[in-house]
Formats: C-alpha cells, sequence, structure tokens
C-alpha cells in the first residue's frame, strides 16, 4: 500500500506534466513510485524523449545533468544536490584537460559517471551497458584515453585487446567488495553464480561467470536456469532484481565495509528520500543549470553514444 507523501508525489506528476525517472540504485520506496527505473542508459533514452514538462531524476548529479544536456528547454530536478558520485568526483576538469592536451593523438571516450565539464572534452560518451560497443566502432589505429573509471577501463582492455590510456578513478562502492568474503561465500554455497559490474576490481570480476551493467545483470539472472546468485554490485538493484525473479535467491555481495547489511551501498544514492521528492516536485527546486556552452558541448558526444549504440543492437 503506498504512503500518503507517496500519492501525493503522484498527484503532483499529474497536475504539472512530470516524470520521475530512477535508477536501480535508489531506495526501494523511490523505486516504487518511479515512471521508469533503469540504468545509466536507459535512463539516457528516457530522458531524451521524454514529453514531460518537468524531470524529476532520482539518482545523483552526473545522471540529472545528462538529463539537462537532452533536454535543454525543460526543466531538470534533482532532490538534493549533494547526491554527488565519488568517481565523478575523481576527475577534475583542469587535470582531465591538461591530460588531453599532452595526449592531442588519442580520441577521448568518458563513461557516462562524470560532470557536464568532463563530458565537454570528449569525442564519445558511453555507459557500462554499451561501453564495449563504443572501443570497437573507433578505428584499431586510433589510441583511447578512456576516463574515469580504471576498473572499467581495465576490463575492456581485457575484452577489446586495445591498450588504452586510463585515468586513475574508481567507484568507491565497487572498490569495496571483499574478495575474501566473497571467495568464502562461494566456497559456502556450492554451485551459486556470480554476476558483477565491471566497475569492480579485477579481482572480484576473475570471480564472476557473469559481467554487465545493471540492467544487464538483472536479464541475465531472470534468464539463467540457476537459482542461487551473488551480486556484485550497490545493493539497491535487489529490489526490482527480486521482483523480477521471485522464485531465485539473490546474495549481495559482501563489503569489507563492516555496516549494516554486510553489503555496498553508496551514500551518495541514499541522499534521495521519498520526502525530499515530494519537496522537489512541490517547490520545483533545486533544479539543473548549464550554460548553453556546456549543453551543446556535452550533447555531441552522447548523441554519439546513443548513435552507435542504436545502429548496433
Amino acid at each position: 500500500m503506498k504512503s500518503e507523501i507517496a500519492n501525493r508525489i503522484q498527484e503532483l506528476k499529474k497536475e504539472k506534466n512530470a516524470v520521475v525517472l530512477a535508477h536501480f540504485y535508489q531506495e526501494k520506496s523511490i523505486q516504487d513510485i518511479a515512471d521508469f527505473v533503469g540504468d545509466s542508459y536507459s535512463l539516457s533514452l528516457e530522458a531524451a524523449k521524454s514529453n514531460a514538462s518537468i524531470i524529476l531524476f532520482a539518482g545523483v548529479h552526473f545522471m540529472a545533468e545528462t538529463a539537462k544536456i537532452l533536454n535543454p528547454t525543460k526543466k531538470v530536478l534533482l532532490p538534493d544536490l549533494d547526491a554527488g558520485c565519488s568517481l565523478a568526483d575523481s576527475c577534475d576538469y583542469l587535470s582531465f584537460e591538461k591530460l588531453k592536451e599532452q595526449n592531442p593523438d588519442h580520441v577521448v571516450v568518458t563513461y557516462i559517471n562524470c560532470s557536464a565539464a568532463i563530458k565537454t572534452l570528449s569525442d564519445y560518451v558511453c555507459t557500462s551497458s554499451n561501453a564495449l560497443k563504443i572501443i570497437n566502432s573507433i578505428p584499431k589505429e586510433k589510441k583511447i584515453l578512456f576516463a574515469p573509471d580504471k576498473n572499467l577501463g581495465r576490463y575492456l582492455e581485457s575484452t577489446t585487446g586495445r591498450k588504452m590510456l586510463l585515468w586513475d578513478g574508481v567507484c568507491v562502492v565497487h572498490e569495496a567488495f571483499s574478495f575474501d568474503k566473497l571467495s568464502k561465500l562461494i566456497r559456502e554455497n556450492p554451485g551459486v553464480v556470480v554476476v558483477a559490474h565491471p566497475e569492480s576490481t579485477t579481482n572480484i570480476l576473475d570471480l564472476a561467470q557473469f559481467i554487465g551493467s545493471t540492467a544487464e545483470m538483472i536479464n541475465y539472472v531472470k534468464n539463467s536456469p540457476k537459482r542461487l546468485f551473488i551480486i556484485a554490485t550497490e545493493a539497491g538493484i535487489l529490489h526490482k532484481m527480486q521482483e523480477t525473479v521471485p522464485d531465485k535467491i539473490l546474495i549481495a555481495a559482501p563489503s569489507i565495509e563492516e555496516n549494516t547489511c554486510a553489503c555496498s551501498e553508496c551514500a551518495y544514492m541514499k541522499v534521495n528520500t521519498l520526502k525530499k521528492l515530494y519537496d522537489c516536485l512541490l517547490n520545483e527546486t533545486p533544479s539543473i543549470q548549464l550554460s548553453e556552452e556546456t549543453i551543446w558541448a556535452a550533447r555531441l558526444p552522447i548523441e554519439r553514444m546513443i548513435q552507435i549504440t542504436e545502429n548496433h543492437v
């Protein structure tokens, strides 16, 4: 049964012609109220084709920025401007601009988990679900500068056979999985299947039977004949995944941190709450503000990503 505040949000959405987009890592109550729940790529597509007057993005700052870049004339709201991203924060504009200038012969590919400013320095943007397609679309004689996630970069190097210049950035959530605890969990559960996100460290990926984006992970578990899975990504994904496969057993990969759930959670994603969503939509603030110059410079590499991905389905 929906809460009173959830009902009020539904009323406001109709009144204001608003759409709520939420990432898989959001808390359960937010995912349940959202019009669309997905991974970074699918959320980008939803933002690009939205007919709503207001886009309320239940996610982190770079995601809302992407929605604004794709919808420059619409109001894009983020419930809490402090919903940042450790990976995006690891790549500052001036340092990255300097690295790009030092390597003018490199094609710049940036993971979508970066700021709008970094996207303006990019030739292509990618997500974890289409990174392979983007890299493979670039002629092999071209050198590639990949940022900001070195773990995803290393995974792409191993799967494409191409050596890339990698920015030294990581997602603290995917860095936090414990290899020793995971290995023990695998030994204690014979036949268990490990499913991991490519932002994870190499030693964790080496233990996985499947590596993919959040949406790809859900599809894999749904279509697999297996019943028991360990999921190595932010624990928020378990909500939608369990709804999709109610008959299967899902275990969150253990974290090195001794927190309440012993799993890996993103503090930035959990900054958003249902109350903040309501206040944000009611007052139509805080909203994402980007200069026209930034929007159009950042839009080009995102549109290239969409074009390549959709033409290679």
